[in-house]
């Protein structure tokens, strides 16, 4: 029963990281045919907290959440939705997209410190390894294919704005961690979307005001409406189920997924090439999340420590 629920949510966390690989482009491409990085989030902010309410209205099971537990949903929806997705929207917007998916790779570093400090998980050297082998997986990855994905120069102040991106979300994958497996993930995101839609919507509306709304193309609509339901709602389905089943420093390694969907993306679409390099990346970071997998846990080691005898004085 256990290794079936590590397989959902190694599941989960493969599809929802695919859906957020093929979010850069499609985002991007949005982003310079009238939708600015703003508007963007926007739509992904609200338009998921719609299908999150209107998924609520229909479950049978239906929660009741204590004032303490929701203001706790308040700070999980600022760092996993406001800072995370407006930091890299807006950073991706101005940077190009092989510097936004470089930073992404510091997502799983991040949680490894996080979680060695905030849940007292070790820091072994099989965990780091894995790190490493995934890290240049995906940088292999990308820079191998930054000849022909790389749209624009990069920048510095958009740079730093999807790393804080990161380590926004890599607070919130340790920090709130209990407060997720309390609740269903439909409850969990329907709180969190719906506080994220309150702050953000002040901020934005005048962006939304001042789109040309005539003027974007039905290409740029489809695209947007696959960043709101595939890569925001079902993403955050995906990646909320695998959460509650793995642990935190194992769901950040599924970050490394995205490049691999990008390559994929760009050899389908003519506008890359699959060699030998791209090969050992995919290796490397299957590699990594493999050896990550397969560290111990706090409760592997304190499992250890009870089952082993203890010796007589």
């Amino acid at each position: 029963m256990y290794k079936d629920k590590n397989l959902t949510g190694h599941l989960c966390m493969f599809a929802a990281c695919a859906a957020w690989g093929l979010m850069s482009p499609l985002g991007k491409d949005a982003m310079s045919h009238g939708v600015s990085g703003l508007a963007l989030v926007s739509f992904r902010v609200v338009g998921a907290a719609v299908c999150f309410w209107a998924t609520s209205v229909f479950s049978r099971h239906q929660e009741e959440v204590p004032p303490r537990d929701l203001l706790m949903f308040f700070f999980a929806g600022m760092l996993a939705i406001v800072f995370n997705q407006c930091c890299f929207t807006i950073g991706l917007s101005m940077t190009s997209p092989v510097n936004a998916s470089i930073v992404t790779t510091t997502l799983p570093i991040v949680t490894m410190i996080l979680a060695a400090l905030f849940l007292k998980e070790p820091v072994t050297n099989k965990k780091v390894l894995g790190i490493f082998c995934g890290a240049v997986g995906a940088l292999l990855l990308i820079l191998g294919n930054g000849h022909t994905t790389q749209e624009g120069e990069g920048n510095l102040s958009g740079d730093l704005l999807c790393l804080t991106a990161q380590c926004s979300f890599a607070v919130y994958l340790t920090v709130f961690k209990k407060l997720i497996q309390k609740y269903t993930v439909v409850t969990c995101m329907k709180w969190m979307f719906t506080y994220a839609s309150i702050v953000i919507l002040p901020f934005t509306y005048k962006e939304l005001a001042m789109l040309p709304w005539n003027g974007i193309p039905a290409a740029t609509w489809l695209e947007t409406a696959f960043v709101v339901f595939a890569a925001t709602y079902l993403a955050y389905i995906l990646m909320m189920t695998g959460q509650k089943m793995l642990r935190p420093t194992i769901v950040s390694m599924y970050n490394y997924v995205q490049p691999i969907v990008a390559c994929i993306v760009s050899v389908a679409t003519g506008l890359g090439v699959f060699g030998w390099s791209q090969g050992l990346a995919v290796i490397l970071v299957f590699a990594g999340v493999w050896l990550v997998t397969h560290s111990k846990s706090r409760a592997d080691l304190k499992a250890e420590r009870t089952a082993s005898p203890t010796p007589k004085s």
